[in-house]
């Protein structure tokens, strides 16, 4: 599978307040073989919306063309950042997929009533996130279809080829 004409990579924004669970992100994205994705984390729910919205600090901030969401965040709970995203114009078409601890059936109802794309519970190794990222993309490039230019058309495209 190749990328669409023009674009090299993917760029996927990651919010996740665990170190250890954004170094497993990427070491399952770097053990997925091939082309990497680029990836932006954000910290909190703040900085995320400021990441989306391209305030300062992220005004030069590349549009993401998905959003890796966990719901237990600092400052602005992931709960609060998915309905916002979903409620803003400019963004409720990227594609967010809630990734997290939570196997809370509130929770999940919640993330799909606010429009979440996707829901998955955190897998708990390596071998998992390698899958689950493997998963996603042949989903978001194979059978998915998104609109068309608003940046997400090529969403996982490259992520593991």
């Amino acid at each position: 599978m190749t990328s669409l004409p023009g674009s090299d990579h993917v760029h996927l924004l990651l919010v996740e307040d665990n170190a250890g669970d954004v170094r497993l992100v990427r070491e399952a994205l770097r053990l997925g073989g091939g082309q990497q994705a680029e990836i932006s984390v954000a910290r909190d729910g703040v900085e995320a919306l400021t990441f989306l919205r391209r305030q300062d600090p992220h005004t030069t901030a590349v549009r993401p063309d998905l959003v890796l969401l966990d719901l237990n965040l600092p400052r602005k709970s992931g709960r609060e950042v998915l309905s916002e995203i979903k409620a803003d114009a400019d963004l409720c078409e990227i594609p967010v997929v809630v990734l997290t601890t939570s196997s809370s059936t509130e929770d999940i109802i919640f993330s799909y009533r606010c429009h979440a794309n996707t829901y998955i519970i955190k897998p708990v190794n390596l071998d998992q996130y390698v899958e689950m990222l493997r998963s996603l993309q042949e989903y978001w490039t194979r059978v998915a279809r998104l609109p068309p230019g608003n940046g997400s058309a090529r969403v996982c495209e490259a992520w593991l080829h």
